[in-house]
């Protein structure tokens, strides 16, 4: 079990990096991958049915993407700024972000944004580049951010996006994530009621993607990576469900790594899940002892990345490795809008 932060990485062409998302959503690529086993499974994510069982609870990332990026002009020189909203702090119409340029937007700058409709100040400067920002609305600022806001696409993808609903799941429904919950992007609303006809369960929890999950691992021994918290929040109907399915020995399946940190996060070390909201900064990387997930839909993530980390875990860094060369070598689309892996632990035979 390596923690360098150099056995994270892999070679990958930059043509193999998605720039635009694929239409129908569930017409992305699925490789099936079980753990410890040489075989791996090349299919469509239109055919997930195949491996989920009646019974099964499919747990998804129900946050929704606000357009967190704003751009404005400094007051009074005019220069221009750029900034993600993070997250929203329990005082009215203040965020954390991460602005452009740090360097010189500091604690007392004020950010003119779409020619008065909004502005900002800078109120506190805090490490890593983030800043705290106090908007002049309070009343219509969510609005106002939807309105002038544009989606936070990530800066490996250079296209425009033409559909701004592409970058959201169809189950999004609670405002509040900086980067999209990605693996849920190969769902359509169809291939969910088939699912569900299937005899499978959906279960929702939140949690509002920030700089926790994208935030790249910088330290050279991965454990002294710190994790930014995000909030998350699971409800008892939810704990419920999947407390049943666990007795009962159904797979739990989480939908991308952020459902893996709710669920792993609210697990006790006696496989039961309890219902709970909060803040969550758990950092999983080879050697954790996974308590609750049994399955994982995920994406293929960058080099050096804690996701790359998580999945790594999930089964080893060796099997993880070996899959994104196999996937290089037959030309998946990598992040945000790439194609996907179904991941299966050991006690799991269905196929």
């Amino acid at each position: 079990m390596s923690l360098r932060l150099d056995d994270y990485t892999y070679e990958l062409p930059e043509a193999l990096i998605a720039q635009e998302p694929l239409y129908p959503r569930d017409h992305s690529r699925l490789m099936v991958v079980h753990e410890n086993r040489e075989e791996i499974i090349h299919k469509h994510f239109y055919d997930i049915c195949e491996f989920l069982s009646p019974g099964d609870v499919l747990v998804v990332n129900n946050s929704k993407v606000i357009p967190a990026r704003l751009y404005g002009k400094k007051v009074p020189t005019g220069g221009k700024v750029e900034v993600l909203l993070l997250e929203k702090k329990p005082v009215d119409n203040t965020w954390e972000c991460l602005v452009r340029p740090g360097r010189r937007v500091r604690k007392g700058t004020i950010i003119d944004f779409s020619s008065g409709k909004l502005s900002g100040e800078i109120i506190e400067d805090l490490p890593e580049g983030r800043r705290v920002i106090k908007f002049d609305k309070n009343e219509d600022l969510d609005s106002l951010i939807e309105e002038i806001g544009k989606m936070p696409l990530p800066p490996y993808i250079k296209k425009d996006l033409e559909d701004q609903q592409r970058y959201q799941t169809v189950y999004a429904k609670w405002r509040g994530s900086s980067a999209a919950p990605t693996a849920g992007l190969h769902f359509t609303d169809e291939l969910i009621e088939r699912i569900k006809a299937k005899g499978v369960k959906i279960a929702n929890v939140t949690l509002h993607v920030g700089l926790g999950t994208f935030r790249p691992v910088e330290t050279d021994d991965i454990s002294k990576h710190k994790m930014h918290s995000e909030y998350y929040e699971i409800s008892k109907e939810t704990v419920n469900l999947l407390n049943d399915a666990k007795e009962n020995n159904h797979k739990i399946v989480a939908v991308g790594t952020t459902s893996v940190r709710v669920l792993e996060s609210s697990a006790s070390d006696s496989n039961n899940i309890i219902a709970s909201s909060g803040q969550t900064d758990i950092f999983i990387y080879p050697g954790y002892k996974w308590k609750f997930v049994d399955a994982l839909i995920t994406n293929f993530h960058l080099p050096k990345s804690s996701l790359l980390m998580l999945v790594s875990s999930f089964l080893s860094r060796e099997q993880i490795l070996k899959v994104y060369n196999v996937a290089v070598e037959e030309k998946y689309r990598f992040f945000s809008f790439g194609d996907a892996m179904l991941l299966m632990k050991e006690n799991n035979n269905e196929f």
